[in-house]
């Protein structure tokens, strides 16, 4: 009788996002997983498939929070390009701050590995274009209310402002300063005025 795997996956899923985050895919080993998990090789095979798999799932479980952190943020605001707003200086904060040379998984997974797998690929993709979406949201909101000029173009502005994020993300790589990064994200938010 096979053995039920007992674990509680949000943390498993932590542990190994951790992990992947610091060393990237490539370099963090079976070894590693099974040292941060606490789990075996079986149960993380028996859970998960294979290392990739649980890769997967630590995309699954980064980008669903990230989501969920930046949906939150925008429908707390007082108005939609207020929460844009704050995003961005959050961004520009966190750019600067120590932790920023870990940059953003989603965005240090299409560095590492985007165009060798076209399984994490779509699995990145499926997760920046949920942000995209959420920002084109709250654009498409600011000018239907008149916050947004109706000149611009919601879909292609969301796009410019992931893209953006992006840059910011690998520029935190390099330790850039607190004013670098503010006076970026003061010019990136002049794009909706």
């Amino acid at each position: 009788m096979a053995r039920n795997i007992e674990f509680e996956r949000g943390q498993v899923l932590e542990k190994a996002m951790q992990a992947f985050w610091a060393g990237g895919y490539n370099a963090t080993s079976m070894a590693n997983l099974v040292e941060v998990t606490e789990l075996g090789p079986g149960s993380i095979y028996a859970a998960f498939d294979s290392k990739q798999g649980l890769f997967l799932a630590t995309l699954d479980h980064y980008g669903a929070h990230r989501a969920a952190k930046i949906e939150q943020t925008l429908a707390q605001s007082t108005t939609p390009l207020e929460g844009i707003r704050k995003l961005f200086r959050q961004l520009a904060t966190d750019s600067a701050g120590e932790n920023a040379k870990l940059s953003c998984l989603l965005v240090n997974t299409v560095l590492e590995l985007a165009r060798q797998n076209e399984t994490v690929q779509k699995r990145v993709n499926h997760h920046l274009n949920t942000i995209e979406a959420l920002f084109r949201q709250s654009l498409e909101a600011a000018q239907a209310s008149g916050e947004l000029s109706a000149e611009k173009n919601p879909g292609a502005l969301a796009a410019c402002l992931m893209t953006n994020i992006w840059g910011l993300r690998v520029l935190g790589a390099t330790g850039p300063t607190a004013e670098r990064t503010q006076a970026i994200v003061d010019q990136i938010l002049s794009l909706l005025t």
